[in-house]
């Protein structure tokens, strides 16, 4: 077995989870991480090692997945959103009202890294030591911005209202 056959094996399913977590798709998953791993195919010796190999390949399998969304000009089908409101719970709010649309711009408009931070643990469903380590920092950092990101959403919600 050659070692691109090894780390295929062995970071296949790990790289599938983490992309359906963010798309909730199982086709899209599996086109993302066929593409995540030709693109690691093509980058293998860029690869410094001063990571865990699955954290690089889930940092590609991200941004072939934002590039996919960015192609599709789509987060979520907002026809299928119910139009129920919430009180202050902003994650409730954007998947469940018609206020998301206007979130979502909100979420977009936020300077990095509140925008990956929010989107990864909102969206993505990742820890914060699952964040801290994609950006190289503690899961306390990534708390931190989250919740950071999260009150400006919050305020930036309450001047619709």
């Amino acid at each position: 077995m050659t070692q691109l056959e090894d780390i295929y094996h062995t970071y296949f399913k790990d790289v599938f989870l983490y992309v359906y977590r963010l798309s909730g798709d199982k086709h899209i998953s599996e086109d993302i991480t066929s593409e995540t791993f030709m693109k690691a195919l093509t980058s293998l010796d860029s690869f410094k090692g001063e990571s865990d190999i699955r954290v690089w390949l889930c940092q590609i399998a991200k941004n072939s997945y934002y590039s996919y969304l960015r192609k599709k000009k789509s987060f979520v089908d907002f026809e299928s959103v119910p139009e129920s409101a919430s009180g202050d719970n902003v994650e409730r709010e954007i998947t469940t009202s018609e206020a998301s649309v206007k979130v979502h711009e909100m979420i977009q408009n936020l300077k990095e890294p509140y925008k990956k931070v929010f989107t990864l643990r909102l969206f993505g469903e990742l820890s914060f030591k699952q964040i801290g380590k994609l950006f190289g920092k503690s899961d306390n950092w990534a708390c931190v911005t989250y919740h950071r990101a999260r009150e400006k959403v919050k305020a930036r919600l309450g001047d619709y209202r």
